[in-house]
């Protein structure tokens, strides 16, 4: 297998200090603030991305120890394929997240909607747009029959957490 290095390019800072009773997905975090600190050495490349209203966070899931590939996810109470899931532990511990960009200032982003463990490590920020992110037609698996408007108000627990 092909090893594959990335360095931190930021820091998320948000109120979540613990990874139980978080958001599990952005849509379950509204109204939740937090800001993104870039590395000033980066600075140049947020020129123009105050102009969108969303952008989607790329992140490594820092906390995150081992993965199982048939898990329980946190809106099902049946196991599913880990592929099949947006559960934390995987092969490579990367989340994403679209949230809400309220301003930039110099090297800090304030965000908001954000579903991230206070001090994740930033590996990269790309605009939101919608022609491109949106897909009407797409079909959700399993997910599309558990969706109700009060999976909103699920929040994480200790399923996912290794104690190592």
């Amino acid at each position: 297998m092909l090893e594959i290095c990335y360095t931190s390019i930021g820091t998320i800072h948000t109120p979540h200090k613990s990874r139980e009773n978080m958001p599990i997905q952005p849509l379950s975090a509204s109204g939740i603030k937090a800001s993104v600190e870039l590395d000033p050495e980066y600075s140049k490349g947020l020129r123009d991305l105050e102009s969108f209203s969303h952008v989607i966070l790329i992140y490594h899931l820092h906390k995150s120890e081992g993965f199982d590939l048939d898990v329980m996810p946190f809106m099902d109470t049946k196991t599913h394929g880990l592929f099949a899931t947006r559960a934390p532990r995987r092969p490579n511990a990367i989340g994403i997240s679209t949230v809400k960009l309220n301003s930039i200032k110099e090297n800090i982003l304030q965000i908001e909607d954000v579903d991230i463990l206070d001090g994740t490590p930033l590996l990269d920020i790309k605009p939101f747009f919608s022609k491109f992110d949106n897909r009407s037609e797409a079909v959700s698996g399993w997910l599309d029959k558990k969706w109700q408007e009060k999976n909103r108000e699920i929040k994480s627990d200790k399923r996912f957490i290794t104690s190592k």
